[in-house]
């Protein structure tokens, strides 16, 4: 019989004293921030590739927008040790995740690692299963503070279990580590994972596709076939516990209308905000959406109330999202490919949120400034208020976007 490890030992111990373990707290009040290698590079990873994008993260200024995780994903994965402790693959992360780490630390962000429930990931490496503990400890070990956890080669494994197996490991392991779990919403993880995980993903794979069917069934969901997944789980989402509607694809072959629209309604859903495209090649259109921090700030709102879809006339939806201090976030989204005039008479719009912060507009009441938020002219922003219908054009696949704040005079 093989003797236990010094790491093993220690996670022997500790499992009967965190048997009713909690995920670490305090990791997502507001919705997480970064960047991700699949969307763009797919298998094709490395640490020069990890690297680069840190570099350019700092260069771009999307760390100071908020972007601070940098996150691996598949393909990282070597064979485990003699002890069955996973290691990083000797041919492209040579000098191993740790140094990796504190390179990425060194930049002021966190680095994020991927894995799987399964016996293997996705591209077919070195899954968790059976090894959750060994696996927490090495991140830990490595200086991990994000963990992706995905649910392929997972037959006759309990959803439920596998992933509160792994944040109690991930607890065990003394380290803070964000715990994003990709199980692609087929098991309802919003009705039971609120104590399990930071974020729970609630479709299949987003592709970079505005509208149209699924290139396959589950997989290569456009960004408006998630919407509307996504959109009816609000009451499920709130700080801690984020419902995930997939990366972001902006900047990966949209147009630049579709990109802002993607954005937008990612921030009106309170979603985690995971860029995953070139960022050493990115054009000025996708700054401009990316940094936009007005827009962030919709997204990162301490209250943490996903936005809600009040109602749709042909191909225009209205969304809001109640916001901290009694404003609100308006978004128009046309789904259409065609421009749509509209005239806002604020007084038809007043609303109760029933469903999660039982807040009203009170048009009737309130007299709010309006703030067009992808104006960036200051003085053309600012449109108005509430007293006046507002009249806007939508371009096609795109969104009008605006902040409400109540006029105090």
């Amino acid at each position: 019989m093989r003797k236990l490890t010094g790491a093993l030992l220690m996670a022997a111990m500790l499992v009967p004293a965190w048997s009713a373990a909690q995920k670490w707290e305090g990791l997502a009040d507001t919705p997480q921030m970064g960047w991700n290698s699949w969307n763009k590079f797919g298998q094709n990873i490395s640490e020069k590739l990890i690297r680069e994008q840190a570099d350019a993260m700092v260069a771009e200024g999307l760390v100071d927008a908020g972007y601070i995780y940098l996150n691996m994903d598949d393909c990282w994965h070597g064979e485990r040790d003699a002890d069955g402790f996973v290691q990083p693959d000797p041919k492209t992360f040579p000098s191993g995740i740790e140094a990796l780490a504190d390179y990425v630390h060194s930049k002021g962000m966190k680095l994020g690692i991927y894995s799987d429930a399964g016996r293997k990931t996705c591209a077919g490496r070195t899954g968790s299963f059976g090894h959750e503990y060994q696996d927490a400890l090495q991140y830990a070990r490595w200086g991990i503070d994000y963990l992706k956890y995905d649910w392929c080669s997972s037959e006759n494994i309990n959803p439920r279990g596998a992933y509160t197996l792994m944040r109690d490991a991930l607890r065990a392991a003394g380290r803070p580590i964000l715990f994003s779990m990709c199980e692609w919403g087929t098991n309802k993880p919003w009705e039971w994972a609120e104590n399990v995980g930071h974020s729970w993903r609630t479709t299949g794979d987003i592709t970079a596709r505005f509208a149209g069917n699924p290139r396959q069934r589950g997989w290569g969901q456009t960004v408006l076939s998630i919407i509307d997944q996504n959109a009816p789980l609000r009451k499920y989402a709130g700080p801690g516990h984020w419902n995930d509607p997939d990366m972001l694809e902006v900047g990966n072959g949209m147009s630049v209308n579709e990109d802002r629209a993607h954005f937008s309604m990612w921030c009106m859903m309170a979603a985690p905000l995971i860029l995953g495209n070139d960022l050493s090649k990115m054009t000025d259109e996708t700054r401009a959406i990316i940094l936009n921090k007005k827009v962030i700030a919709i997204d990162q709102d301490k209250l943490g109330v996903q936005g809600l879809r009040f109602k749709t006339e042909n191909e225009i939806e209205y969304w809001f999202k109640p916001l901290e201090g009694g404003d609100w976030a308006f978004c128009l989204l046309n789904r259409g490919t065609e421009p749509v005039e509209c005239n806002i008479n604020w007084q038809d719009l007043n609303l109760t949120d029933d469903e999660v912060s039982h807040l009203s507009t009170s048009f009737d009441a309130i007299t709010y400034n309006i703030e067009n938020l992808w104006e960036f002219n200051a003085k053309k922003a600012k449109v108005g208020t509430t007293k006046k219908a507002l009249k806007v054009t939508v371009p096609g696949h795109d969104v009008a976007m605006y902040r409400l704040t109540p006029n105090k005079k």
